[in-house]
């Protein structure tokens, strides 16, 4: 059976621990990489959900391979700190249903 694994900052690792997912912490960028290119070759790898802040900083080739396989599949993870970085947060909030979904929609109060 194929695993979903968190990797993140040790700051958001806990949260995922207490939701009883398999959490790798990585303390930096260059850490993060090692460890994702290990776990995209690990063959109990299905879904890898990477920390954004972290997926930003791969480099080309390791992007070129996880585009080029179909398991495991890797996502990143919005995180909430990018909401505090003074972008509007309907504006991030419609980036994200529109990469997930391929639509825009437009987010009203009602």
């Amino acid at each position: 059976m194929y695993k979903l694994i968190v990797l993140t900052d040790p700051d958001t690792a806990d949260g995922f621990r207490l939701a009883g997912v398999d959490v790798h912490v990585a303390s930096s960028p260059e850490e993060a990489r090692k460890q994702l290119n290990a776990l995209v070759d690990d063959d109990a790898s299905g879904i890898i959900a990477v920390n954004e802040a972290m997926m930003a900083e791969i480099d080309e080739r390791l992007q070129k391979k996880i585009d080029s396989i179909y398991r495991p599949i890797v996502i990143s993870l919005p995180i909430k700190e990018k909401l505090h970085l003074g972008e509007d947060h309907r504006a991030y909030l419609s980036r994200l249903i529109r990469r997930a979904i391929g639509f825009d929609i437009t987010l009203r109060r009602g």
